[in-house]
């Protein structure tokens, strides 16, 4: 089956769900007006579900109608601020003889796109954008760049960004629709077997799509430079899932956020130990499914292997050489990914000050709270000590204190209490100066004493969480490291929060 019988079959089974929508609110129609002329109970009953049907799918397509896109990602560039990135551009454009973007514009994304504002059903283009990922102008060589700048602009050059939008606005219309006919579930299964079958067309029209993109970018940039740019995204993106989840995701924590969250980047994908965890989790097999918009790494590896080798003058200079100051886009691009508040709240900070003041938000400065807390509500003390916790476990009430936890919303294991235990304790080390975490780009952050000893804390936490009569050497062990008996670990602005005694 050809990419374009497919693409017919994609805009006809859009037309033919419109018509089914037509069918439903029309029958619902026809028996309200049979209603009216001639009453019947049967009648009524089938009226009702239809009617209440038809409004669900006529809302859903109203709310999807009046979605409007938001502003978009990143920043653009002119002529006159990257002249290199321009000219490269408009030169592949005339090499797979297509019009280049009116706007490019950088991102923080893991990703290079094109889009294309159309009319009249993707007829007639309006205007054409490019994105171009900075983590990709970091981790690419300019023959490889050259490559997937080929492959989008590959996509404009097979008209495939005009069918884009409306097989696009279809799929979300569809989505909307079954999602909005939750309370109908025989009609739900109707429309979600349609919109599944649409999906399987037009998700294989995508993928056709990719690989007709991908024999455009090995004319341009060769076998080797297209191959290893796919190698070299899909590793990339796994270490920009990394790098959100594990660090950029601490952006708030203590009122700051990364004064450069490219050059964190740029450090986590140099170190040794990040590149073996980023290849083996490139390695993994991929799971693929009919409704993939792209075809597998594996699918286009080999797809491009089998293309004949242009010639070609190799130019294996990093890719951020296209930009005429790395640094300074970066900041831009940077600048685009806060909101207004986070930018005029948050403090810019180091990666060290980050993860220091970040790791003891997420993981200490809760504990320290609850435990306090949770043990006032046990032994009644008249604030929340922390020592009144260590009281409650002296006292052997240690289910008690799991259970006030659990009402502060940790959720219960029979390992909770310790580990409670053990964050609070790292937290009190932190608050008296004598540990803090220590950032590395190798794996998680460590929590270490002042001599650079990693803090082991888990068993001792164990151990006092289970045995009453421990709690007298841990109250000792805080003592040798000047914390006092009567220490409040609670803000104060937290003091008379509801539920806690005044």
């Amino acid at each position: 089956m050809t990419t374009a019988f497919r693409a017919v079959l994609a805009f006809t089974l859009l037309a033919g769900f419109y018509v089914l929508v037509g069918l439903f609110v029309g029958v619902a129609v026809f028996l309200d007006v049979l209603l009216i002329v001639d009453f019947h109970v049967n009648v009524l009953k089938a009226a009702i579900v239809l009617t209440l049907a038809a409004a669900a799918l006529v809302r859903a397509l109203v709310m999807v109608s009046r979605t409007k896109g938001g502003e978009e990602p990143g920043v653009a560039v002119t002529r006159e601020q990257e002249p290199a990135l321009w000219q490269t551009v408009e030169d592949l454009a005339q090499r797979v003889r297509t019009a280049p973007p009116a706007e490019i514009r950088l991102v923080p994304e893991v990703n290079a796109a094109v889009a294309e504002d159309t009319r009249f059903l993707g007829l007639k283009a309006v205007r054409r954008r490019m994105f171009i990922g900075l983590p990709l102008l970091q981790t690419l060589t300019v023959d490889e760049m050259r490559a997937v700048l080929g492959h989008e602009l590959g996509h404009y050059s097979g008209a495939h960004t005009r069918l884009g939008a409306p097989v696009y606005r279809g799929r979300v219309s569809l989505i909307a629709t079954v999602q909005g006919l939750d309370g109908h579930p025989v009609i739900q299964r109707v429309f979600s077997a349609y919109a599944k079958l649409y999906l399987r067309v037009s998700q294989a029209v995508s993928r056709r799509q990719e690989l007709e993109a991908d024999e455009l970018a090995v004319t341009i940039g060769g076998r080797r430079a297209m191959a290893e740019a796919l190698r070299k995204i899909h590793g990339t993106a796994a270490a920009w899932d990394v790098y959100v989840g594990s660090y950029l995701s601490l952006t708030g924590a203590g009122g700051l956020r990364p004064a450069s969250v490219f050059n964190g980047f740029h450090a986590l994908m140099n170190d040794p130990a990040r590149q073996a965890e980023v290849a083996a989790l490139a390695a993994r097999p991929e799971e693929t499914s009919p409704y993939d918009s792209h075809p597998s790494l594996a699918e286009r590896l080999a797809a491009v292997e089998r293309l004949p080798e242009p010639q070609h003058v190799p130019d294996p200079r990093p890719a951020l050489t296209l930009l005429r100051d790395p640094g300074v886009a970066a900041q831009a691009v940077e600048q685009s990914m806060w909101t207004t508040e986070a930018l005029t709240t948050l403090r810019p900070a180091s990666w060290e000050d980050l993860v220091e003041r970040g790791m003891y938000a997420a993981r200490n400065a809760e504990a320290l709270h609850d435990l306090a807390v949770a043990g006032q509500r046990v032994v009644g003390a008249a604030r929340p000590y922390l020592d009144a916790a260590f009281e409650a476990i002296a006292r052997g009430r240690q289910e008690e204190l799991a259970a006030r936890l659990t009402e502060l919303g940790w959720s219960p294991s029979p390992t909770m209490l310790a580990g409670v235990v053990g964050q609070a304790l790292e937290g009190v080390l932190i608050e008296h100066g004598q540990a803090r975490w220590k950032l590395s780009w190798s794996g998680p952050a460590r929590l270490v004493y002042d001599d650079g000893e990693e803090v082991a804390l888990a068993e001792y936490a164990a151990q006092v969480a289970a045995s009453p009569p421990a709690v007298a050497g841990l109250r000792k062990w805080l003592g040798d490291h000047g914390v006092r008996h009567d220490y409040v670990p609670v803000p104060e602005e937290d003091r008379h929060a509801p539920g806690l005694p005044a």
